[in-house]
């Protein structure tokens, strides 16, 4: 009937969890923060991976770019007749468009580069890989400037010394500098090198100057990660936008 009250409906006791259902319900509650934290922690490593990617590749065209510059301003300057000669027999050119140098007498240089390798067969220059050059070094300098410098790889060990992760001038690989240096050494040396500078010193000293591979430039400009080998040996990495390094070099060293 329509006046009749549910009795056990309405002095029914709410159910109470137990005390074990409670902490599982916790411990439940508690995984889910954690979960989202350590899914945003990884996004956020992504993230900030893709951007320093992004970076080093605008900062390796940069290099490029600069390293076009150069080459094209060596071949026009009719002051480097010494290096346009030696420029034509040159296996490889690894280009610095600006190694920074500093203090009087005793000093420390130090900067990054392009290399390009001829190939044996067609003739033709292949894609850049990416090197830095560093070294602390006594000799005759004045200032602290910048400078320009190409090193010339003359020679087979000098090649095979550039498919290695790091190796130093004068110890892994003869070193000559040039025009200063460039007598009977030079004719036999692995590495020959031409530095131009903007500043005041005198000369450029980089025997014991160790050169390295900059393998996350290299996985920047290509968009993988490739080593050396597989630049300049294997031919497995291109990027269009080094054309124009590889024209500048072609047409320097056929003048």
């Amino acid at each position: 009937m329509w006046g009749q009250v549910d009795v056990t409906r309405q002095f029914r006791k709410p159910v109470v969890p137990s005390g074990k259902y409670q902490n599982l319900q916790r411990r439940g509650s508690m995984k889910i923060p954690k979960f989202i934290m350590i899914s945003c922690f990884v996004v956020s490593l992504f993230v900030v991976s893709v951007a320093q990617g992004a970076d080093q590749k605008v900062e390796a065209q940069a290099i490029v770019d600069k390293s076009v510059a150069l080459v094209n301003s060596f071949g026009a300057d009719s002051d480097l007749e010494w290096f346009r000669k030696k420029v034509k027999d040159a296996k490889a050119l690894l280009v610095i468009p600006q190694s920074i140098k500093g203090a009087f007498f005793v000093g420390g240089s130090g900067g990054s580069g392009a290399l390009v390798v001829q190939d044996g067969n067609t003739g033709k220059w292949g894609y850049p890989a990416f090197y830095t050059l560093g070294s602390i070094s006594v000799g005759l300098q004045v200032g602290g400037e910048a400078s320009e410098v190409v090193l010339m790889v003359m020679t087979d060990r000098g090649m095979e010394s550039l498919l290695t992760s790091s190796f130093k001038l004068g110890a892994d690989a003869t070193f000559a500098a040039g025009p200063v240096g460039g007598g009977a050494t030079a004719q036999t040396a692995d590495i020959l090198s031409y530095s131009r500078s903007k500043g005041a010193f005198v000369g450029m000293s980089l025997d014991g100057a160790v050169i390295k591979t900059k393998d996350k430039f290299n996985a920047a400009y290509y968009g993988k990660t490739v080593s050396p080998t597989d630049i300049i040996v294997r031919q497995s990495a291109i990027n269009p936008d080094a054309d124009a390094l590889r024209a500048a070099v072609a047409q320097l060293t056929t003048q």
